[in-house]
């Protein structure tokens, strides 16, 4: 009897142990991390060298992705809340949620442009072509973004982007096109690194100049341009202002709590949270006790960071974001994870004929109405959302709610941008 009594204890004991083999987890349920060591679909081996099967590369998370900060996710209620004195009327309030998504926590910087000037004359040769532009000269910044007729800014032009001492002043002069080039050059080399620290000899990209398979587990997602929607949400940062779980005590005109562009507390109380044009003629304040600090950019670390962690998303320079413009983006998008790709609902040749979009709410269609002869519009299929003010803009731009926008090829001495990523694999 206890010879039975043995080998049945012996036999649950086997299945228990196989059962945390095939499945790993407590509850006896398959996930992400722990797959198992069988399909639970087909009962055929992971792994089966030998049988050919379905092969499960090891995974715990997302790799961490350098500069970037975690964006927890969540309901939010985008527009401007600044009174509308431009009286544009193109960032109306409106609830959306947003995945979560992770976000360079400084603008890139001059020292991160070189890095990719260095890395693209090194991969891809110099054209001796004058007509042809090779990858280094299409993304070489424009330095006469500081040049003025009626103004010395002429050392600028010369010295901001290569002088040692502005290394992690925010690049400038770059096309939102230019952006987009950095953002592809940047997951490759991201990704290369992370599969020679792997240790995997078989982590080579799938076609020449291709990406490492996304099933490897040991890249990350693509860095891009964050959407206007997710900087937004980012630059508010409301996990500061929740009380009682789902409640929040009030909503933000800057990225800090407060009315006020000026620190409330301690050692810093009164000096102001941000870099930006305090009125006309004053950049910074009087020498010996210069206020904000800088007369043009500043390094991207110069401020307190929001509640998530991120510098500087109010002032220094705007920030170039992924959307195409159109001034009632609001009433079309998505109320989760919305974007403006193109032309979808709001073709921009309305706009150029002199046509204006009027949404009907009870028919939910569109009317368009003929504007006067003379009517001018820069809405095109080949504009860009920016955010964020700069160290040239008032107070009034501050406001993540507020938007504007520029040609994606056209670069000034105001706007740089950062990178987002999504977070892969989450429901959040």
């Amino acid at each position: 009897m206890k010879y039975f009594k043995g080998l049945f204890l012996l036999t649950a004991m086997s299945f228990f142990i196989s059962s945390c083999s095939l499945f790993g987890t407590k509850g006896g349920k398959p996930t992400a991390q722990n797959p198992g060591e069988f399909s639970t679909a087909t009962g055929l081996a992971y792994n089966d060298a030998d049988g050919g099967g379905f092969e499960v590369n090891r995974y715990d998370q997302q790799p961490d992705a350098p500069n970037t900060v975690f964006i927890e996710g969540g309901r939010a209620v985008l527009g401007s809340f600044e009174e509308d004195v431009m009286a544009y009327g193109d960032n109306v309030e409106r609830t959306v949620s947003v995945a979560s998504f992770f976000m360079d926590e400084t603008e890139i910087s001059n020292i991160h442009w070189l890095e990719f000037l260095k890395y693209l004359s090194l991969d891809s040769p110099r054209s001796s072509d004058p007509n042809i532009k090779d990858a280094y000269t299409r993304n070489l910044p424009d330095t006469n973004v500081w040049r003025g007729k009626l103004a010395f800014n002429d050392p600028y032009v010369e010295h901001y982007l290569r002088y040692p001492g502005f290394r992690y002043f925010p690049v400038v002069g770059v096309s939102w096109k230019q952006a987009n080039e950095f953002s592809k050059w940047r997951t490759s080399k991201v990704n290369d690194a992370l599969a020679t620290q792997s240790g995997r000899d078989d982590l080579k990209p799938t076609t020449p100049g291709g990406r490492i398979p996304i099933e490897s587990g040991v890249v990350v997602p693509d860095y891009r341009l964050p959407t206007e929607a997710e900087w937004e949400y980012a630059a508010q940062a409301l996990i500061g202002t929740q009380w009682l779980e789902e409640m929040q005590t009030h909503q933000r005109i800057y990225p800090w709590d407060g009315h006020s562009l000026r620190n409330p507390y301690g050692a810093q109380q009164g000096f102001f949270l941000a870099n930006f044009k305090r009125g006309r003629g004053d950049y910074a304040g009087i020498a010996g006790k210069l206020n904000d600090g800088a007369l043009i950019t500043s390094y991207v670390y110069e401020y307190p960071p929001n509640e998530y962690g991120l510098y500087n998303m109010a002032g220094n320079v705007s920030e170039w974001v992924m959307d195409v413009y159109r001034p009632l983006s609001h009433q079309d998008f998505d109320d989760l994870n919305p974007i403006r790709r193109d032309d979808f609902l709001d073709d921009h040749t309305s706009y150029k004929n002199g046509y204006s979009k009027t949404k009907n709410d009870s028919s939910k269609s569109f009317t368009y109405q003929k504007k006067p002869d003379n009517f001018q519009s820069l809405v095109s299929d080949k504009v860009r959302v920016y955010k964020g003010g700069s160290w040239k803009d008032v107070a009034y731009w501050m406001s993540p709610g507020t938007r504007r926008f520029l040609d994606e090829d056209s670069a000034t001495a105001t706007i740089g941008f950062r990178c987002a990523m999504i977070k892969a694999g989450s429901n959040y």
